[in-house]
């Protein structure tokens, strides 16, 4: 059965003490919204609608760049959950299929975990996410006859009998979509809060007699982030989930509690990551690198063999070839280090391309950046750079050519050739000694004048 998304973001997140709308602060280098989408979306929904409130324009901005046909639904009044999936109704007018309702600012639901719910959809008409819950404090409570769903009481709401059931609500809910938006018709705000609240739905079912079940899920994975203090809660968990997976897929993490995922990484077998690591979005590592100790990269990929670090940076655009390596503190940006090219030491390589087996000594840099433009350096297959050379982009040095140290390089250098630009040394006899006498009288001079 075709399925619509309808996922709520439109919060505004007054604990989290930010003008940003809640669902953009960010989890694992991606907002909390484009999570939701991701576990929603991995079920191949035929629609999408975001309900928006605070920010909206900002929430419509970013579920547009991930996908533009992605619609939005604006909640001008936040009157509750059943008023905002109301708003969706509008745009998936007709749709005969199944409706699945997620939340922007809970981004730990699993794909899994819905598609147990889609599975379920098969033996009742409602379906609602729940958990037992360690603390269930504030959670409403789902109150349940053998494995039907009789109707869920809010905690505010709830008899001191309710209140001791430990299966708790997630607000996850799915149905078939003409019976959710009727459903939600006949939802009233007699309660304490004054809002329409969605969980109101399925004592309304049951009173038509239709059928409600629950699927269950671990607590962790309805973490609703509504302050930093649960961001960060909520990033401890994606973390210990990613590096879990990584360990099962082949990946050796030698301090596993020290290395940080990004949303998108993608890191082969036979990878060996080494302590304290950082992968920001847009990283792809290849079977049988290996990061070294205290390295950062982001929107990278690393080819086979190839060893980064310790304590090297890879920015966007850095394409590392096979068997390459890059040392310590060494920054590539938007430049491809050749297959078997080492840049071992104390470099800067932006905005360039260093061919096959070439060899960067220490203190290279790629003066890339004439303070309006970006400019492109070349270096041939082979080729060797001196220690402590300036590249002055736009600039090439051919196949096999090399560079003296100190150099500054301003002009091509041709295959094979060997370019010195530095200026000629010279040696003043017995200087040093004279020049230092006379700066030590100058300062014993102005000790006694201070005196």
């Amino acid at each position: 059965m075709a399925l619509s998304l309808i996922v709520l973001a439109a919060g505004l997140g007054t604990r989290m003490k930010s003008e940003k709308p809640k669902v953009l602060h960010e989890l694992a280098g991606a907002p909390l919204l484009a999570h939701a989408l991701a576990a929603g979306r991995a079920l191949e929904p035929a629609r999408v609608v975001v309900v928006a409130g605070h920010g909206a324009e900002a929430v419509r901005a970013l579920a547009q760049e991930i996908d533009p046909a992605i619609e939005v639904a604006v909640q001008e009044q936040q009157l509750g959950t059943a008023h905002a999936v109301a708003q969706a109704r509008p745009l998936l007018e007709g749709f005969a299929g199944d409706a699945l309702v997620l939340y922007g600012d809970t981004p730990l639901v699993r794909p899994e975990t819905l598609e147990a719910m889609r599975a379920a959809r098969g033996r009742a008409d409602l379906v609602v996410l729940g958990f037992e819950a360690a603390e269930p404090g504030r959670y409403g409570r789902l109150v349940v006859e053998g494995d039907a769903l009789e109707r869920i009481v809010e905690a505010k709401d709830a008899s001191p009998e309710e209140l001791r059931i430990t299966l708790c609500n997630s607000g996850v809910v799915m149905a078939d979509a003409p019976t959710l938006f009727s459903l939600i018709e006949e939802v009233g705000n007699d309660n304490a809060a004054g809002e329409y609240y969605l969980t109101d739905i399925v004592a309304i079912a049951r009173a038509r007699g239709l059928t409600a079940t629950v699927v269950r899920c671990d607590e962790e994975e309805t973490l609703g982030v509504n302050s930093r203090a649960e961001l960060a809660r909520a990033e401890a968990v994606f973390q210990r989930r990613r590096r879990a997976e990584a360990l099962e897929d082949g990946v050796t993490l030698v301090a596993p509690e020290t290395v940080f995922f990004s949303f998108d990484t993608v890191i082969g077998r036979d990878v060996v990551v080494e302590p304290n690591v950082v992968f920001g979005p847009g990283v792809t590592v290849e079977t049988g690198a290996q990061i070294r100790a205290f390295s950062h990269l982001e929107g990278c990929h690393v080819s086979d063999g190839a060893v980064i670090g310790p304590f090297a940076r890879l920015r966007p655009g850095a394409e590392i070839g096979e068997g390459a390596k890059v040392g310590n503190f060494v920054e590539v940006k938007a430049a491809e280090i050749g297959p078997g090219a080492k840049v071992n030491h104390l470099s800067y390589i932006g905005d360039a391309a260093v061919g096959e087996a070439a060899n960067i000594g220490a203190g290279t840099i790629t003066c890339n950046y004439d303070g309006v433009m970006k400019h492109r350096t070349e270096i041939g297959a082979r080729a060797f750079i001196g220690s402590d050379t300036m590249l002055v982009a736009p600039v090439k040095v051919g196949a096999e050519a090399m560079t003296a140290s100190g150099s500054v390089i301003t002009e091509d250098v041709p295959e094979g050739a060997l370019a010195i630009a530095r200026a000629r040394q010279e040696v003043k006899p017995g200087l040093a000694r004279r020049l230092m006498a006379r700066l030590r009288q100058i300062k014993a001079r102005k000790a006694e004048q201070e005196g």
